[in-house]
């Protein structure tokens, strides 16, 4: 699905405590070499990765460097078939962000499938 919506699927993940994350944080990155110290010390590893994966993949195409789809992703769990089928996008809800409750958030939006499962019950 990935190349028909022409989009590299990478997550560089910097949050909730992986190692992007614990770089950047002063509280827990005590480094006193080139990763360490000032905000500009602590963004280096951050940097270098994005670098590295963009080289890899080859992102950097000219019109884009990056886009960042994270809270898309979370309310639209078919957020690639949407793209392709130029279809409406759900809105999220923030406060069902990473909660522990297993049934509400990511789990309870509705994929296109289930929306079209809907409306041709709601036909019938």
């Amino acid at each position: 699905m990935p190349e028909k919506c022409r989009i590299d699927g990478v997550d560089i993940h910097g949050a909730h405590g992986y190692s992007i994350d614990q770089f950047l944080k002063d509280g827990v990155s005590d480094r006193s070499d080139k990763y360490g110290g000032s905000v500009e010390n602590r963004c280096r590893f951050a940097l270098e990765v994005t670098d590295v994966v963009t080289k890899e993949i080859g992102l950097w195409s000219g019109r884009a460097d990056a886009v960042v789809y994270g809270r898309l992703f979370l309310a639209n769990r078919d957020l690639l078939k949407r793209f392709a089928l130029h279809a409406p996008l759900k809105k999220y809800k923030r406060e069902s962000f990473y909660i522990q409750d297993p049934v509400i958030g990511y789990t309870d939006y509705p994929s296109l499938d289930d929306a079209n499962a809907a409306a041709d019950v709601k036909a019938t």
